[in-house]
């Protein structure tokens, strides 16, 4: 059973977002009858906190102009999920910025009361966390927030953008989506530049402005699949060819469509990759619970070779 304060702070937020909403429809969003709903505006009132009813049957609750809402009211559960929130983004590399998501997370305590705000420091200074912490370049939270709204309203986009080899290029861009992973933003769409479906990372963009076309993604598009798709195709030294004698949907389960491309070959499948460093891709194989034979390249073999000496001098010992 929800507690009346509950309800109360609910009816609180429903007139900060909702301006005029009558006591029947603010009965049928809190789940009571509009007799509950006048006691719970006497309980604000009560509180000090001017909440005004319009005359007439279709009269709405609505705050007094130019009041201002308390700095925060969280109930013990809203609370708690902001600030594992917090504290997950900053482990997993998502926030734009260490010190905006410090600096909200010391805001959230200070006005908390002392009975919440021990408890949650106690969880984030005991929490602990199975993943290493991700650290990388943070993209520049205009420049995030403008391509998500873009987006969204399907407009495209100007963006100054510099490559790895440090090449700075302006080109408009269609942003079919917005993608984080491991620890890095990602936007993918279509170049106009290119003429065709781009993935760039983020944190390379520089600026963005509004452009004047607009777009339609694609029926079906799939932004995460699509930048998994550019990750595992990406130009690093090594192009890997390998054939494993496994199970696609088995073989599919261990290798994300990050690391390779995966195509359904005779009985097994034919792993097609780019690899900076041989060595790891060779953990990755000896890894595999099926046999595989190596397409190309001849150094990989080299490489595997090299892993499998390791392991059994190891053995030895």
């Amino acid at each position: 059973m929800t507690h009346p304060l509950i309800r109360v702070l609910a009816l609180l937020e429903l007139l900060q977002a909702h301006a005029g909403l009558t006591g029947t429809e603010l009965a049928g969003r809190l789940g009571t009858d509009v007799r509950t709903v006048r006691r719970y505006v006497a309980h604000l009132r009560e509180l000090g906190i001017p909440v005004e009813a319009g005359r007439g049957r279709h009269g709405g609750y609505r705050l007094a102009r130019g009041y201002r809402m308390p700095p925060l009211v969280l109930s013990n559960d809203e609370a708690l999920a902001v600030v594992l929130g917090l504290l997950a983004g900053e482990r997993l590399g998502m926030n734009p910025a260490a010190p905006a998501g410090a600096g909200a997370l010391a805001k959230i305590e200070r006005v908390l009361p002392d009975a919440l705000r021990e408890p949650l420091a106690a969880m984030r200074d005991t929490l602990g966390f199975t993943a290493h912490t991700v650290t990388g370049r943070a993209p520049e939270a205009g420049v995030l927030l403008a391509l998500a709204q873009a987006s969204r309203r399907g407009r495209s986009v100007g963006l100054r953008y510099e490559s790895w080899r440090g090449e700075q290029t302006e080109r408009d861009l269609d942003p079919y989506g917005v993608v984080f992973h491991a620890g890095r933003w990602y936007v993918t769409g279509h170049d106009h530049l290119r003429g065709t479906l781009r993935t760039f990372r983020i944190d390379r963009i520089a600026s963005v402005v509004p452009g004047s076309g607009a777009f339609v993604a694609p029926a079906g598009f799939d932004p995460v699949a699509r930048v998994a798709s550019s990750l595992a195709r990406a130009p690093y030294r090594w192009e890997v060819e390998v054939l494993i004698d496994g199970p696609p949907a088995e073989v599919a389960r261990r290798l994300p469509t990050t690391v390779a491309a995966l195509t359904p070959a005779g009985d097994g499948v034919l792993l097609v990759a780019r690899a900076e460093r041989l060595d790891g891709m060779a953990h990755l194989l000896a890894a595999l619970e099926w046999p595989f034979t190596i397409r190309r390249p001849d150094e990989l073999r080299v490489a595997l070779g090299e892993l499998a000496q390791r392991l059994a001098a190891i053995a030895r010992a």
